[in-house]
C-alpha cells in the first residue's frame, strides 16, 4: 500500500462532532438523558462524536459552540414548536411550549445553513426546520385531519412496553432519502400529533405517509445536507436505512471538518 492512499484510523479527536440540543429546558435542568441517549448512540455508531448542545445558552455562547460543531441533529421533544412562530393561532391541543427549544434550534439552523453544515432534523426538528424555513404545521392530526390513519402516541416513555406505531411511507424516486432506503416504499415509525402542512422556502417533500401526511422533506440547494424525517430512526437500530440516514450524516460532517481544517 502506497503512502498516498494510507489514510490512518479516525481518533476521537479527528472523529467529526455533532450537536444534539437537549429535548426540553425541564429535561436539561433534571439531567434526563434518557431519550437523548437514542439519538447519541445513533451518532456514535455511525462513527461521529455527539455533544450536548444546552437550551441556557446565550447567542453569543451557542454561536461559539456551533463553530466547532461539524454537523447537527436536531431531536424530538415532547414540546410543539410555538406557533406564534408561524403566524397561527393556538390550537387546544398545543398544550406544551420550549421557547428555549425553538431558539436554540432556529439559531443551530441559522448557522448550519450559513456554514453549509449537515443536519438531521427528527420529529419536532423537522417542523422547526420547517417553521425555519416559513413553512406551517398541523398543530393536531386527528382534529386537523380526520380520516387519516394513526400515527402513534407522543413521545412513549424510554422504557415503555409497546413499540412506536409503524406504517408504510412512500418516497419520492430521486430523493436523498429514497437513494438512501434503496426503495420507494418504505416502513417507518411513527409518534408525533403534528406534522407539516405547508412547505417551508426551498424545502422539497420527499416522503409521505399513505393518508398524505408529510412525512419527511429536503432542503433543495446542492452546497447542503439538510434532511427532515418525521419519524424517529434513532429507535430503530437495527433497521438499515434508519442506520445509513445517521451514516450519510456523519459522512458529510467528516467532509465538512476536513475542508474546515484544509482552510486553516
Amino acid at each position: 500500500m502506497s503512502r498516498e492512499n494510507h489514510h490512518p484510523p479516525e481518533t476521537q479527536s479527528s472523529k467529526p462532532r455533532v450537536g444534539i440540543p437537549w429535548r426540553t429546558r425541564d429535561e436539561e435542568r433534571q439531567g434526563n438523558v434518557e431519550k437523548l441517549n437514542y439519538y447519541f448512540e445513533a451518532v456514535r455508531c455511525a462513527g461521529g462524536v455527539p455533544e450536548h448542545v444546552s437550551l441556557g445558552l446565550s447567542d453569543e455562547e451557542l454561536r461559539n459552540q456551533a463553530a466547532g460543531l461539524d454537523g447537527f441533529v436536531l431531536p424530538g421533544s415532547p414540546a410543539d414548536v410555538d406557533p406564534a412562530r408561524y403566524a397561527e393561532p393556538r390550537h387546544p391541543k398545543t398544550k406544551t411550549l420550549d421557547a428555549d427549544r425553538d431558539r436554540t434550534d432556529s439559531a443551530i439552523l441559522e448557522h448550519a445553513l450559513a456554514r453549509h453544515k449537515p443536519v438531521l432534523a427528527i420529529c419536532y426538528g423537522c417542523q422547526i426546520l420547517n417553521v425555519h424555513q416559513g413553512g406551517t404545521l398541523v398543530q393536531d392530526i386527528p382534529a386537523e385531519k380526520p380520516g387519516t390513519e394513526a400515527h402513534g402516541k407522543t413521545d412513549l416513555a424510554a422504557n415503555a412496553t409497546t413499540k412506536d406505531l409503524e406504517h408504510s411511507a412512500t418516497l419520492v424516486d430521486g430523493s436523498h432519502l429514497q437513494k438512501l432506503a434503496g426503495a420507494t416504499n418504505v416502513r417507518i415509525n411513527s409518534s408525533h400529533h403534528q406534522s407539516i402542512d405547508r412547505p417551508g422556502e426551498n424545502l422539497r417533500v420527499t416522503a409521505r405517509g399513505t393518508d398524505g401526511i408529510i412525512e419527511g422533506v429536503e432542503l433543495q440547494s446542492p452546497e447542503d445536507w439538510v434532511v427532515g424525517v418525521q419519524w424517529h430512526p434513532e429507535r430503530m437500530p437495527e433497521d438499515a436505512f434508519a442506520q445509513k440516514l445517521f451514516a450519510d450524516l456523519v459522512r458529510v460532517a467528516r467532509k465538512a471538518r476536513m475542508e474546515t481544517a484544509a482552510n486553516r
